[in-house]
C-alpha cells in the first residue's frame, strides 16, 4: 500500500509536494487499520484519494510524476543507458535555473502479509546522473538505513554507496559494480533477484497501474479483451465480477462470450426478439462501453492484486455516477478485501457530494491543485484549506472558491472576453 509520495522539480511542481494517503482525524468511516504503529500511534491508509482543481494547475502533473518514477525503477538498468544521460527527466521549464536543479522523487509503503513492514524509498536525479537514492526499512518499527546512495561523495566519506547494519543482506559490493552512475541501485539489484530489494521493486512493477483519457485507451481494452479470452489468465470467478461490473453500468450487456473463429471476447445484447447476439466490438460497441471495457481490466487487476491504480481524469472516461461508484468499490471492505488503492483526478465537483450521506468521499480524501503567478504547482488536503466542517456541502463550497482549485473568473468573462475581442476585430477590418 502506498502511505505517501513526494515530488519536486518535475514539469509545473517546483517546490516539494507531498501527496499523503495516511487517514486523519477528519476521516469519518474509510479508513482501513494496517495493524502498524508510527511513533505509538495506529495507522489507517485510504482506499482512494482525489485531486481536484483548475484546468492546467497541474492535477495530471502529480500522477505523472508517480508514473515517471514507476518507469525509472523498472527500465533505468535497461533502457536509460542507450542515451547519455537522463533524458526522460522533465524539470520545471518556467525558470532557467530549475534544470541546474535536481528532481527528487520518494515513497512510503507498507508491503508484506500478514506483518506489513514500512519502507521509505526515493531518489534526486540530474540530467546526467542520479544524485542520490535511498532506501530505509522499519521492520520493527524502528529505522533501518538498508542503502545511502550520493553521487560524488569522498572515499573518506564513505563513497558514494553506504550500507548501514545488517539489515540488508547479499552480496552489495556486485551489484554496486554493476551501477552506472544513470541507473538506480534497487533497478540494478533487483534484475539480479535480490530476495529483500525485489519485494520493493516488484510494486512498482506489478502493482502500480496507469490509466490514462487518451491514446493508451485502446491497448487497455486489447489487453482485457486477450485476459478474458484467454482461460488460463481468467478463470469463472474473474469473467462473472467483469460482467457484473459491465451490467452495473447499464451498457444493455447480458453476457460474455468467445468468437469460435477468432478466439476474441465479444459481449452480448438482447435483442427484441428475446435472443442474446453479439455485436462487433470495434464498430458496433458505444464509446461508453469501450470506456468502462477498458476502465475495467485495470481496475479488477488492482482488486485482485492489491495494487495501486492512478487514473487521469476519471470523468473523461465516465458518467459521474459510474465514477462515484468506483470509488466506492474501492472503499468497500469487501469487494476490496486486498487494500487496493485509487488515485485519481478530476473536475467532477459532483463527487464531492452535497451532503455526508451523498459523498463518497471522506474530507480528507479530497486533494486540490493551485498554479501561482510563476506557473508553479501547489497541492494541498481539504481540510487545510480552511476548516471544511463535516456538515458542510463540500461541492458547492468548492464551486464558490470558498476551497481553492477553482478558475478565477466572473460568470459570463468568457463570454464577454469573447465578443470585445469580436468588437475589435471588426473596427480593425
Amino acid at each position: 500500500m502506498l502511505l505517501s509520495f513526494r515530488v519536486a522539480n518535475h514539469r509545473s511542481i517546483r517546490d516539494e509536494q507531498e501527496l499523503s494517503l495516511v487517514a486523519t482525524e477528519f476521516n469519518e468511516r474509510t479508513g482501513r487499520d494496517t495493524g502498524v504503529r508510527f511513533e505509538g500511534k495506529p495507522v489507517a491508509v485510504l482506499p482512494a484519494v482525489g485531486v481536484l482543481g483548475a484546468n492546467a494547475s497541474g492535477k495530471s502533473n502529480v500522477l505523472a510524476a508517480l508514473s515517471f518514477m514507476r518507469r525509472a525503477v523498472r527500465a533505468s538498468f535497461a533502457d536509460w543507458g542507450r542515451d547519455a544521460g537522463i533524458q526522460e527527466r522533465d524539470p520545471f521549464a518556467l525558470a532557467p535555473e530549475a534544470r541546474e536543479q535536481t528532481s527528487l522523487f520518494e515513497v512510503e509503503l507498507l508491503l508484506g502479509h500478514p506483518a506489513p513492514v514500512r519502507y521509505t524509498y526515493g531518489f534526486e536525479l540530474s540530467d546526467q546522473r542520479v544524485e542520490a537514492e535511498w532506501l530505509h526499512a522499519y521492520p520493527s518499527g524502528r529505522r533501518q538505513v538498508w542503502f545511502d546512495r550520493e553521487a560524488g561523495r569522498p572515499e573518506e566519506e564513505g563513497g558514494e554507496f553506504r550500507f548501514r547494519g545488517t539489515g540488508l543482506r547479499g552480496p552489495k559490493d556486485a551489484y554496486v559494480s554493476l551501477t552506472r552512475p544513470d541507473a538506480l541501485f534497487l533497478t540494478v539489484a533487483a534484475t539480479m533477484n535480490h530476495p529483500q530489494l525485489s519485494e520493493v521493486h516488484r510494486w512498482f512493477r506489478d502493482d502500480l497501474w496507469e490509466i490514462g483519457p487518451g491514446a493508451d485507451a485502446a491497448a487497455r481494452t486489447k489487453w482485457t479483451r486477450d485476459l478474458l479470452a484467454d482461460p488460463g489468465r481468467a478463470d469463472e470467478g474473474l469473467r462473472r465480477r467483469f460482467l457484473g461490473l459491465l451490467r452495473a453500468a447499464d451498457l444493455g450487456i447480458t453476457g460474455l462470450t468467445t468468437d469460435p473463429e477468432t478466439g476474441e471476447c465479444q459481449l452480448l445484447h438482447r435483442g427484441a426478439d428475446g435472443t442474446e447476439r453479439p455485436l462487433d466490438f470495434l464498430t458496433q460497441e458505444s464509446l461508453g462501453t469501450h470506456a468502462w471495457f477498458a476502465f475495467l481490466g485495470p481496475l479488477l487487476r488492482a482488486l485482485e492484486r492489491g495494487g495501486t491504480l492512478l487514473a487521469d481524469e476519471l470523468d473523461s472516461s465516465l458518467h459521474p455516477l459510474l465514477a462515484a461508484e468506483v470509488i466506492r468499490l474501492f472503499q468497500d471492505r469487501d469487494a476490496n478485501s486486498r487494500g487496493a488503492q485509487l488515485i485519481f483526478t478530476t473536475h467532477d465537483a459532483t463527487l464531492l457530494g452535497p451532503s455526508v450521506a451523498e459523498r463518497p468521499l471522506d474530507r480528507d480524501q479530497v486533494w486540490l491543485t493551485l498554479k501561482n503567478s510563476g506557473g508553479e504547482t501547489s497541492l494541498y488536503p481539504l481540510t487545510a484549506a480552511k476548516k471544511a466542517r463535516k456538515d458542510d456541502n463540500l461541492e458547492r463550497r468548492y464551486l464558490h472558491g470558498h476551497y481553492g482549485g477553482v478558475p478565477r473568473f466572473v460568470t459570463g468573462d468568457v463570454a464577454r472576453e469573447l465578443a470585445l475581442i469580436e468588437e475589435r476585430l471588426g473596427v480593425t477590418a
